[in-house]
């Protein structure tokens, strides 16, 4: 008789991680399945560095943001390892802006700290920065740097004392449903109670042939580094935070690599990411490292206006950027969770620990109405094979 799991997550991205860690620490018998090597670049959780925020407009994030935090601390602790650097964090826009407001509505109905900059204030505070006059800004004190690398081992380390097992290098092949699962891979076959599906880009290949085909869109997003003129001219020592700006830009203070600064544009091409970089991904790309260099030229006048260090990850968004966390409307024993639109990371450990209540049956921490598969109106049809 083959081994019955009481649960098999696919994808040790950081979500899959964090969701395999909680089944793990709650006495449940998972194994979670990679397909690539680990560690690997070829995701969405790979690199030195993430945001960690608690500046949202939606408020349903805010308020996980609250149990968030908490969580990574105890990662740290369990681990010794130190994930998360204080910076402080700002969002910059028209005064105008729509996103400001919402944001600090958000942040204020969760019940955390926030400050508003005039005009002004933001050119007196940020010399080194570029705006229009009517630009003002939030700063969020507790933003920070994520060290997205060591983070995701230590749920993955954690997972394993916890007795869960990995198995990387094997590819999910076929999913039979029912009231066991039988799951195939190109190397076993498993049995298990509960499966759930996290395998970021490669969501809508797993999901078409269970009859789900909710709006996915996996895009190359182009992580680009700046040379700062000065050394340290951008850095936490300088006091200079996280950055972000209404136009879907986002920037970390000079941290991974000594006098460079990371400084991005929050989207990208459409892409298969199973050829991440072709012909469409790198189109994309040289058009946004040109926007990007144009940006920097009138904003940042402390950077070089080339980017020193060209890297790469994958988004895969949801029409409305909310996650999707749901059952599977046929097959209640296959959760899911994909969609997390470049926002994932720093909500990991709440977004397991939603998952693992989910498969172990119990009421959800938090209201799941944003995350549902039924919010796109998709019909299931399904089929058994892959």
């Amino acid at each position: 008789m083959a081994e019955v799991w009481d649960a098999v997550v696919v994808g040790a991205g950081i979500e899959g991680s964090a969701t395999a860690f909680h089944l793990a620490k709650n006495g449940c018998k998972t194994l979670l399945i990679e397909q690539f090597p680990l560690p690997h670049s070829r995701g969405s959780s790979h690199g030195a560095s993430r945001i960690i925020r608690k500046a949202y407009v939606q408020q349903h994030y805010a308020r996980m943001m609250n149990e968030a935090y908490p969580i990574w601390e105890q990662v740290e602790r369990e681990t010794g390892t130190q994930l998360y650097i204080k910076t402080g964090g700002m969002l910059v826009g028209p005064g105008s802006s729509q996103e400001l407001a919402e944001t600090e509505r958000s942040l204020s109905g969760a019940g955390s700290e926030f400050e508003r900059l005039s005009s002004d204030d933001l050119k007196l505070r940020f010399p080194n920065l570029s705006f229009p006059a009517d630009y003002r800004a939030v700063l969020d004190p507790e933003a920070g740097v994520l060290k997205a690398d060591k983070a995701l081992r230590c749920f993955q380390d954690l997972f394993v004392k916890y007795g869960g097992r990995i198995h990387d290098e094997e590819k999910v092949v076929r999913i039979d449903p029912g009231d066991v699962v039988t799951l195939h891979t190109s190397k076993s076959m498993y049995k298990t109670r509960k499966l759930l599906l996290l395998p970021g880009p490669w969501a809508g290949k797993l999901l078409g042939p269970l009859g789900l085909h909710p709006p996915l869109k996996p895009t190359r997003v182009s992580v680009l580094y700046w040379r700062e003129k000065g050394p340290g001219t951008y850095s936490p020592k300088k006091g200079f935070p996280i950055f972000m700006d209404a136009a879907h830009v986002y920037a970390l203070p000079s941290l991974e690599y000594p006098g460079i600064f990371k400084l991005c544009y929050h989207s990208g091409p459409v892409i298969d990411p199973d050829d991440r970089d072709g012909v469409a991904g790198s189109r994309g790309n040289q058009e946004i490292v040109r926007m990007m260099c144009d940006y920097v030229r009138k904003h940042f006048p402390g950077l070089e206006s080339v980017p020193a260090i060209q890297e790469s990850c994958i988004y895969t968004n949801t029409p409305d950027e909310d996650f999707i966390l749901d059952r599977h409307p046929q097959y209640r024993n296959i959760i899911i969770g994909a969609g997390f639109s470049g926002h994932g990371f720093k909500l990991a450990p709440v977004v397991g620990k939603l998952l693992c209540e989910l498969a172990m049956d119990k009421q959800p921490s938090y209201d799941m109405t944003p995350f549902s598969l039924n919010r796109f109106n998709n019909t299931a049809t399904p089929q058994a094979k892959l």
